[in-house]
């Protein structure tokens, strides 16, 4: 009669308990959470993740608090929720909820804790910052030459720790000379890419220093001045036939007395004209490959032919620059401009080796421009005859 009478109350304290089971998943889970107000709560929800989202990135550093975050109220918000709206947050909640160490309960919504250790690997993992590669110390070859101590030029080896220094030559080479040797002399002005003052030749390709990443580790890097051109000291060449070259092809706009459109204008109580030189969108577009060259020399003293004829025979960029004045329809003087460049040492000692177009650090086409000025010049001649 015991054994009987405590089943009964074992039965019937079973059945009350899933009676109690069945009506807290019935109110707690489908009644309420697939109503109208669950889905305004999840969209505020979904809403205030974002704009936390947001903040944190503009932060910095919050992707492990985020996720943290974004799986904990994921899945203890909406894991009760019903129909497709509940399954994509469910799903959501599973995905990102794994690297806050939180899974979804089997019916009740619960956020059952996983172990410790479990969550603190799976936090490491996924949100810590990957770690920095070592670069190590690396060995540069420097070319060295005073004229004032009267010795040979000579190749100076240096050591620099990669891993407290910038990616770009120009950074090692002012590491160089700010930490271990002042005495190297180079130019540099901008560190951007736009005066072209640091053009050099890094490992036997000329380059700007400041544009040149450094080499991967185990290579040596040779750094050396502009090939073909005479040294002043150290990596500072002498630019004065390069300079002069392109001030006699006269880069300026050149206009006829009387030419544009005249506009007046006041200034300090008197009244002053401009002249306006109008182009359109197409007459612009042909300077385009050209007006961007920032004379850095790069592409001249890669080109054999400057290297052997380069008192006589302009170079790339000069020529290129000098079609630049040709192409342009605001100027007035084509005709002159080709006339003066119809000569056998200035233009046609280009012979279309492509080196120009290979190493210049602006990513501009030297021969085609080239090419170009030929081809109208042999038109002016045509056209004289």
């Amino acid at each position: 009669m015991g054994d009987s009478k405590g089943r009964k109350g074992e039965e019937k304290e079973a059945k009350e308990k899933k009676e109690r089971r069945r009506e807290r998943e019935r109110v707690g889970g489908r009644e309420r959470v697939g109503g109208r107000e669950s889905w305004r709560e999840c969209v505020l929800w979904v809403a205030y993740r974002v704009i936390g989202f947001a903040l944190l990135i503009f932060v910095g550093g919050g992707g492990l608090v985020l996720k943290r975050m974004l799986g904990r109220g994921m899945v203890l918000g909406c894991s009760g929720a019903s129909g497709s709206a509940g399954r994509a947050l469910r799903w959501l909640g599973g995905r990102w909820g794994g690297a806050a160490g939180f899974r979804s309960g089997a019916r009740s919504g619960a956020a059952v804790p996983e172990a410790a250790s479990a969550s603190e690997a799976g936090q490491e993992a996924v949100g810590a910052p990957p770690a920095p590669v070592k670069k190590g110390v690396q060995e540069f070859e420097v070319y060295r030459w005073n004229p004032e101590s009267g010795g040979q030029p000579e190749m100076r080896r240096y050591e620099v720790d990669m891993d407290n220094c910038g990616p770009m030559m120009l950074d090692v080479l002012l590491k160089i000379k700010n930490e271990q040797d002042s005495t190297l002399t180079l130019r540099r002005s901008c560190r951007e890419g736009i005066c072209g003052s640091c053009a050099m030749n890094v490992n036997g390709t000329n380059a700007l220093a400041c544009l040149r990443e450094v080499p991967a580790k185990g290579e040596r890097t040779t750094v050396t001045p502009l090939p073909h051109m005479y040294v002043i000291k150290d990596l500072v060449v002498d630019m004065s036939n390069f300079y002069a070259q392109y001030k006699s092809i006269e880069p300026w706009l050149k206009m006829d007395e009387g030419g544009g459109k005249v506009e007046p204008y006041e200034r300090a109580g008197q009244t002053m004209t401009v002249t306006e030189n109008l182009q359109t969108i197409d007459e612009r577009a042909l300077l385009d490959g050209m007006y961007e060259c920032i004379l850095c020399a790069c592409c001249s003293t890669s080109c054999p032919s400057y290297w052997w004829m380069g008192e006589k025979y302009l170079g790339p960029a000069t020529l290129m620059q000098a079609y630049r004045w040709v192409a342009d329809s605001r100027d007035k003087y084509t005709r002159e401009r080709l006339q003066g460049l119809d000569d056998e040492m200035k233009l046609f000692r280009c012979h279309t080796i492509m080196n120009c177009a290979q190493t210049c650090p602006k990513g501009l086409n030297p021969a085609e421009n080239i090419a170009k000025l030929k081809h109208s010049v042999n038109e002016r001649f045509k056209a004289s005859k």
